[in-house]
């Protein structure tokens, strides 16, 4: 078997942050960094690296997570993400907060969405699939090119908001202040509650033609994979919380996303962000070195990260070369920065 995992944020942004890299415990991750070989790519978002895996290139992200949801109307028309977000002004700079980082009811949700396809009918039509992803499909295709959500959660976004030559931002000026106005932000804020005061519109485009499938199995509960898997027709599975239950379903060449740690760096949240490293080592990297050479001959770990998007690749012979000890994620992540 010739295992892919793809494991956005494996290393923690920080290198100097003692809290979240001190000796965690996580053996097999550390014996993997040590044994593997290694490549460094650009950076890019989680996004962009997963669809890649598919070889979908210029993803429209938009349909492929709505056909995830099991929504097929995303099969017809060009589809947009359209997330609710909170911006707030930090020392004179714009931070984004996604709905991951504050709590947003189903019924709030639907409140505003349904205000705005009363309000902007002629634009297109937005659709609730949970409270925390919105889509937008558009009467008419516009290139709006913005970075996926992934890449700019907790950060900066000034040049992105302000100031834009992009075909929606002006409309998007109109939903902001419509937002403002609307009854169920009114009482968030009353609450004390961050308001829904924008949209993060990215991932346009139609759904691809028929894709060659590259993996015997994908393994996630991420509705932009599950959407790629779909969209291939590949045979989709939960992914469970250890290596030995995907084995008897695996096939030849498996796709594993392990996505726990992507929301702990958008977060800032190191403390968790170690607690679900150490998880992820005791159900999946330490028992690897058990499995390669048996089940598993060849491994490929796939790392989006702020450091660049980062490629190890294990063999079982490389189980055997002892003198190279182990690497823990600190050194791995000051070696790594700048």
């Amino acid at each position: 078997m010739h295992l892919t995992l793809l494991v956005p944020e494996l290393i923690w942004p920080e290198p100097a942050d003692q809290r979240a890299l001190e000796k965690p415990a996580a053996p097999g991750c550390e014996w993997l960094l040590a044994r593997a070989s290694s490549e460094r790519k650009p950076r890019r978002p989680f996004e962009t690296a997963l669809a890649d895996c598919f070889g979908i290139t210029d993803a429209p992200f938009g349909a492929l997570r709505l056909l995830g949801e099991g929504n097929d109307e995303a099969r017809a028309g060009y589809w947009l993400c359209a997330d609710p977000v909170h911006l707030r002004l930090y020392q004179e700079r714009i931070i984004l907060a996604d709905a991951d980082a504050f709590d947003l009811g189903a019924d709030e949700a639907e409140a505003i969405v349904h205000g705005l396809n009363e309000e902007f009918a002629d634009i297109g039509l937005f659709h609730v699939a949970s409270a925390r992803r919105w889509y937008l499909r558009l009467n008419v295709a516009v290139d709006h090119p913005v970075a996926p959500i992934s890449a700019v959660a907790g950060r900066r976004v000034d040049g992105a908001i302000n100031g834009s030559a992009l075909p929606l931002t002006r409309w998007l000026n109109e939903v902001q202040m419509f937002l403002h106005c609307h009854r169920a932000n009114a009482r968030r804020e009353a609450a004390g509650l961050p308001a829904v005061n924008s949209l993060w519109l990215w991932g346009g485009g139609s759904l691809p033609g028929a894709l060659a499938p590259r993996y015997s199995a994908v393994f996630t509960g991420n509705p932009l994979a599950i959407g790629c898997a779909r969209a291939a027709g590949i045979p989709l599975h939960q992914c469970p919380d250890q290596l030995a239950a995907i084995l008897p379903l695996a096939g030849e060449r498996p796709l594993v996303l392990l996505d726990q740690l992507l929301p702990y760096v958008t977060s800032e949240d190191g403390e968790s962000w170690r607690s679900a490293l150490e998880q992820l080592d005791a159900g999946w990297f330490a028992p690897l070195k058990n499995a390669l050479g048996g089940k598993v001959d060849r491994v490929t770990l796939i790392a989006p990260t702020i450091y660049g998007e980062l490629r190890y690749t294990l063999t079982s012979g490389d189980r055997w070369k002892f003198w190279k000890g182990t690497k823990s994620v600190a050194e791995t992540a000051r070696e790594l920065a700048p």
